[in-house]
């Protein structure tokens, strides 16, 4: 049985880790309507009711802030996409799943997966951020790999590819889909649903 003292500190980290998700949420929307080049945490406490000495308190710099956003968001986009395949029962129904959680993922919050990319493309620069992007990259091929798994599972075949090839390929989809949808395009989340929808059955002998 944990000590008091234990139990104290549990609830210290907790209490911490509470707040931070509160001020991480708050700042999201400055986050992704400004991107990483315009968004400090000044610009941050500006467009929230939290104050500058806060913000620095629970994050240490604007990286914190929004690798930790970032993360959360897309840990959060990874439990609903897999909620929305999980109910297919067959290669077809796996297949439109696939495409029908891509594009209601992108319609959901389009500036927050601009924001990933934003954060994955200044990984290049920054090498404070390589390690989360890699993290979050790889829970996104995860994903994406179980996806071709079950239908293989469905179908008694095996994927001609490999998991990276297969990320790649949904991920570079998605990507056009939401530079095509942020440019005002009217079919780009009807043509990320066909396009995905059609290229699982591709990945496979």
């Amino acid at each position: 049985m944990p000590s008091s003292a234990a139990v104290r500190l549990q609830s210290r980290v907790d209490k911490f880790e509470d707040r931070r998700r509160e001020l991480a949420d708050a700042a999201l929307l400055t986050l992704a309507d400004l991107g990483y080049a315009r968004t400090s945490l000044r610009t941050i406490a500006d467009n929230t009711s939290f104050s500058h000495g806060l913000l620095h308190y629970y994050f240490a710099d604007k990286i914190d802030l929004i690798t930790y956003c970032v993360r959360r968001y897309k840990a959060a986009c990874v439990q609903r996409y897999e909620g929305l395949v999980a109910e297919a029962s067959t290669p077809d129904e796996l297949a439109a799943a696939c495409g029908n959680g891509l594009a209601a993922t992108l319609a959901d919050a389009p500036l927050m997966h601009r924001l990933w990319y934003d954060l994955r493309s200044q990984s290049l620069f920054e090498e404070a951020f390589r390690d989360d992007v890699a993290e979050i990259d790889a829970s996104l091929q995860d994903m994406i790999w179980r996806l071709v798994r079950a239908y293989a599972d469905l179908t008694g075949t095996e994927p001609t590819c490999s998991p990276s090839a297969a990320y790649a390929m949904f991920d570079g989809l998605f990507q056009q889909a939401l530079q095509r949808h942020l440019a005002g395009s009217e079919t780009a989340l009807d043509e990320l649903r066909d396009s995905s929808r059609d290229l699982l059955p591709r990945l496979f002998v």
